[in-house]
């Protein structure tokens, strides 16, 4: 027989995130530390924001395993059980953490993809220029958000997206915020809320086959709307480039130079247009691809701006609760701050995620302001709470 797959002992950096996988399949897992079960997947996330050695143990059931078939690694016992089951075999091991050789920063690191929708601001923030692609894109928009900067990049209508990465696994600090987000969100007034939110669903990855790519699962993060009865899970939108050969469809008296501009339709059975306004004139889809159509995927949040006189020139765009990017003002740092805890699955269930290693944004709401323009999430600052700010 193999070995168990696990060491007696691992010796990582703070802020790193140690995968542990079994070589035995089993019915039931148990990880432990001291005597609290930290995790029941058969794969262990570890990861740690204080230096120190941690002291655990493995736990397997299996009915298809015989004690006699396994290969002895650490010290073994029967003493603990899950639900009434003595483990089939346990394994004692420790994880030595030790501080960073360089102090990470607590900014942002990477911008991995910068994928936007359509949008009235697209091609302007950051600025396409003739010849720029995808990785010079790519690169201006890290250049517009990583470190200490602070210019805005657009994420066009719903569904465009930025991910990012700091140079350092952001733990799931308990009880306790663990990022945040910025983004051009005001107020209309001291105490009067009514202003500009354009909500951003927040989602997180762990970097599980450890390969620096933001290609593992995402988890989103549930805010205030995620079980609103006018929440869409599994939203479908696909966009459409405007043919060479249009006619715009004007509407001069809401400040509309084409009411035809840019053909979507969803997985909901309705199709529709997104706008073209007298106030950017530049071409609205990204200039830098060659697809002609666009397609996301995500959740779809409740409409949330109002037109509060009917004649489609007192637009107000309301905050949320919590939980969305670019929904409250930078200086609210309590509403424009992210729970690493507030990770969903899927189907809804608590993901349990120990850190998160990638954070994508998307814009999470679709709808037309007349000649404010479609609801489109900026980006400007991330930040992770763990490390002191400079």
């Amino acid at each position: 027989m193999v070995g168990l797959g696990i060491d007696d002992t691992y010796t990582i950096e703070r802020m790193r995130t140690l995968i542990l996988h079994p070589e035995y399949e089993g019915e039931h897992y148990a990880w432990r530390m001291g005597d609290k079960v930290i995790s029941t997947e058969r794969d262990l996330i570890f990861c740690a924001a204080d230096t120190g050695t941690y002291y655990l143990r493995f736990d397997l059931y299996s009915s298809k395993l015989q004690q006699s078939d396994l290969q002895p690694q650490g010290r073994s016992t029967g003493a603990a059980d899950l639900q009434g089951l003595c483990p089939t075999l346990s394994h004692h091991f420790v994880v030595k953490v030790f501080d960073e050789e360089v102090a990470y920063s607590p900014y942002i690191s990477k911008v991995l993809e910068y994928n936007p929708a359509p949008g009235q601001f697209i091609n302007t923030m950051p600025e396409y220029e003739e010849g720029d692609n995808y990785q010079t894109m790519l690169r201006k928009a890290e250049d517009a958000i990583a470190g200490t900067n602070r210019s805005l990049i657009s994420l066009g209508g719903w569904g465009g997206y930025v991910t990012f990465a700091f140079d350092h696994s952001v733990v799931n600090a308990p009880n306790l915020p663990d990022f945040t987000v910025e983004g051009n969100a005001f107020y209309a007034s001291a105490g009067n809320r009514n202003g500009s939110s354009e909500p951003g669903i927040v989602m997180v990855s762990v970097d599980i086959n450890q390969n620096g790519l933001p290609d593992d699962p995402f988890y989103e993060l549930a805010g205030s709307e995620y079980t609103h009865s006018a929440t869409i899970h599994q939203y479908s939108l696909t966009y459409h480039r405007t043919p060479a050969i249009h006619t715009p469809q004007p509407d001069i008296k809401n400040s509309l130079t084409d009411t035809t501009y840019i053909l979507w339709h969803n997985n909901q059975g309705e199709q529709g247009y997104m706008y073209k306004n007298t106030f950017h004139t530049q071409d609205y889809f990204p200039l830098w691809l060659t697809d002609s159509t666009l397609t996301f995927l995500g959740t779809r949040l409740p409409n949330n701006a109002v037109d509060k006189n009917g004649k489609g020139n007192m637009w107000v765009l309301q905050p949320y609760d919590f939980g969305y990017a670019d929904n409250h003002p930078n200086d609210s740092i309590s509403r424009c701050s992210f729970d690493i805890e507030w990770a969903v699955t899927a189907d809804g269930k608590p993901a349990n995620l120990p850190c998160a290693d990638f954070v994508r944004i998307y814009t999470g709401v679709q709808q037309q302001c007349g000649w404010i323009g479609e609801i489109s999430t900026e980006v400007s600052h991330a930040r992770d709470l763990n490390i002191e700010e400079y």
